[in-house]
């Protein structure tokens, strides 16, 4: 007969947010290295869309991923009573959620392929460096988000966390990228 230990699910629950670390930063740090070694190549396009036309196309679905960032901020905090004067969510707003989750990761796939093929990662100036960052480490943020999600080991602040993370790094390859491209190549600051 054995005894449950109050230690042990902690140490369950250390195993698995070690894993979801792990697993997070081995996606980041793959797509950086293959960028790296990536030949860039400047003539590819983006559904049609070559050179600055390219660049353009980039930014406005960049911006259309960062309205759906913000969309999931705001039913991720109504979802957890954090928007005043509203009452519980109802259960449309979680799967509205889940369905506006999967869109954002879909509409960022072309995107990022795009980065990758035409310019792999670059270090050549503070922006690019950052925006290039901030890509990579995207992909291991929605692997967190989802290994989070369906983890039943993992403490409950681990969501949120996840989330945030995900929205924040949007919000700066927004900023980096997209903000950039749409104000005459140029971001304040960058």
């Amino acid at each position: 007969m054995t005894a449950d230990h109050p230690t042990s699910g902690r140490r369950s629950a250390g195993a698995a947010a070690a894993l979801v670390l792990a697993a997070s930063v081995a996606v980041a740090v793959a797509i950086w290295v293959t960028g790296r070694h990536h030949s860039p190549q400047y003539g590819m396009g983006l559904f049609g869309a070559h050179g600055t036309d390219a660049v353009d196309l980039k930014a406005r679905l960049g911006s259309a991923l960062f309205g759906l960032a913000l969309v999931q901020l705001l039913l991720a905090l109504w979802m957890y009573h954090r928007l005043p004067g509203l009452q519980a969510a109802p259960r449309p707003v979680r799967t509205g959620h889940r369905v506006v989750g999967w869109v954002a990761f879909l509409l960022s796939l072309p995107i990022s392929y795009h980065c990758i093929s035409t310019y792999g990662v670059e270090t050549t100036s503070t922006r690019v460096f950052l925006h290039s960052v901030a890509g990579c480490a995207l992909y291991g943020a929605f692997v967190a988000k989802v290994l989070v999600v369906h983890s039943r080991r993992l403490p409950g602040w681990m969501l949120p966390v996840t989330g945030s993370v995900l929205v924040c790094l949007i919000g700066l390859l927004w900023y980096s990228g997209a903000l950039w491209a749409l104000n005459g190549f140029d971001a304040p600051g960058l």
